[in-house]
């Protein structure tokens, strides 16, 4: 197995840390010099620099234009999964949210989608496709499947404006208590990569959620995926307390932001973030 000739790894990664303190210093869209300039500020070879910033660029934090140069990449919208309010909930992620409705039907369950909220494949959801917007740029593709049933006479209105959670419960008496979120990386298709406007294979974020009320019944099952340029999670983590925490008394588990599923009630609050107007939320 070949391996990188000594002191070629730390090498790349001063000039890593070099390039970043650059982008850190810099709003988005400003340029940075180019590799030969950067190379004889350095004192480094061409070929250590060109790998220093392709890991930027496959980081989202670097741009490539072709004749123009490299360029400090747009902002990465930050979403918190641990809270630091007493209240069961995922802070709200970075931007202004919006919505774009793609599809909007009422169809079969189907096998698989029928499993997940426990119901006969034959028996009816309505089937949901919305892209995510933050400030206007496309974030994700979101595939929501609700329960037909539960939903009577649910409008477009309700799927591209406000929090659908408080849609679901003011209009439709569905109360969301617990979510069931798992995240993965993966790619982009064709024509995922039209909507999320980046180039096809693109690293992206699979998100996938199983939504329940307070008795445990399946209300949503939601597959998204969320732009890996753009879009990152950070995790906030504690030393285990001395005591094992009483399970009685509830507890977090990271999923989708933002806000309470259920207005501050810290009884029925959510273990998972309500959707107004945030990632991967309805």
């Amino acid at each position: 197995m070949e391996t990188d000739a000594p002191g070629t790894v730390l090498k790349r990664e001063r000039v890593r840390d070099f390039v970043l303190e650059l982008i850190e210093s810099r709003q988005a869209g400003d340029g940075i010099p180019s590799e030969r300039t950067l190379c004889a500020r350095l004192g480094v070879s061409r070929p250590t620099l060109r790998a220093a910033v392709d890991e930027l660029v496959a980081a989202g934090l670097l741009v490539r234009e072709h004749g123009r140069g490299m360029f400090v990449a747009p902002a990465k919208i930050t979403q918190e999964l641990v809270s630091g309010r007493a209240t069961l909930s995922v802070p709200q992620a970075a931007g202004a949210w919006s919505s774009r409705l793609l599809e909007f039907t009422t169809v079969p369950a189907g096998a698989r989608v029928g499993r997940r909220l426990r119901m006969s494949p034959a028996g009816r959801i309505v089937y949901v496709a919305r892209l995510r917007l933050v400030d206007g740029t496309p974030m994700a593709v979101e595939h929501l499947h609700l329960k037909a049933d539960l939903v009577p006479g649910l409008t477009a209105t309700e799927l591209e404006s406000g929090d659908l959670y408080a849609h679901l419960r003011e209009r439709h008496g569905v109360r969301v208590h617990e979510a069931t979120q798992t995240i993965e990386p993966t790619v982009v298709t064709r024509s995922e990569a039209r909507l999320l406007d980046v180039p096809e294979l693109s690293p992206a974020l699979l998100f996938e959620r199983l939504t329940t009320d307070a008795a445990d019944r399946p209300v949503e099952y939601v597959h998204s995926l969320y732009r890996g340029d753009r879009y990152r999670i950070v995790s906030r983590l504690a030393l285990a307390p001395t005591t094992p925490p009483d399970p009685a008394s509830g507890g977090h588990h990271p999923g989708f932001p933002p806000g309470d599923f259920t207005e501050g009630d810290p009884v029925a609050a959510s273990t998972l973030g309500d959707v107004q107007d945030g990632p991967d939320q309805p």
